[in-house]
């Protein structure tokens, strides 16, 4: 009977102010790949559900917790790891970077963002899984407010819309777009502001997390359309 084991990996998004989409990756201190770049992950134990596995291991190897993560899809294809028979159940997850400071340990011999842009050569398969998982973010941050989980607490709405750009990978329509997320009463003023440029200072807004919750509770639909 075949030996298969089970692990799991984890695309964690983080967003610089300004900057291209940012992943999160550690250098492998062990074979296979020693010394090459992958996702943080690893074997599940015996005794572990799947989402305490995935915290564990990115504590472990990146030192992190992440504000929102979810299970994105189940990689299974033959010789996708040299060693055995290994089934990854991959996680996508968000964090706002500033709030998170990486250090490496267990088998990592290093955590760092990379530009999904600019990513180095991946381990194992990898790199199928971050594209799947960004195209799941594009989606998703249309149709729910993820993307305040990458963003300051206290933020000007130009951040808010230099992260849909960003991570939609195309221009949007301001006027609109801010016309529609003002119209969701999801953002508190705060009484702050914040200099940008030549131009006069912004607001800064907060997101209401709880308000949320009680209208999507209530059935409330949330959706960004570019056009």
């Amino acid at each position: 009977m075949q030996d298969i084991k089970v692990a799991v990996d984890a695309v964690i998004f983080g967003y610089f102010d300004k900057k291209d989409l940012q992943i999160l990756l550690i250098k492998r201190k062990i074979e296979p790949f020693k010394g090459g770049w992958a996702l943080p992950g690893g074997l599940v134990l015996d005794n572990e559900n799947l989402d305490d596995a995935v915290k564990r291991e990115l504590y472990e190897e990146a030192g992190i917790k992440p504000d929102f993560l979810e299970q994105l899809y189940t990689f299974g294809n033959v010789g996708r790891d040299p060693r055995n028979r290994v089934v990854s159940i991959a996680y996508l997850g968000l964090v706002n970077p500033s709030y998170h400071d990486l250090f490496a340990d267990s088998d990592a011999e290093d955590a760092q963002w990379f530009s999904v842009n600019k990513l180095p050569k991946l381990a194992f398969d990898h790199q199928s899984i971050i594209d799947t998982a960004l195209k799941r973010l594009r989606t998703k941050i249309l149709f729910q407010p993820i993307g305040f989980n990458l963003l300051n607490e206290e933020f000007p709405f130009s951040d808010l819309e230099n992260l849909y750009k960003t991570i939609i990978g195309q221009e949007i329509d301001r006027r609109n777009f801010r016309k529609k997320i003002m119209s969701y009463g999801l953002l508190n003023e705060t009484d702050k502001l914040k200099k940008e440029g030549s131009g006069r200072p912004g607001k800064l807004f907060t997101f209401n997390q709880e308000k949320y919750k009680e209208l999507e509770e209530a059935g409330f639909y949330f959706e960004i359309k570019l056009a």
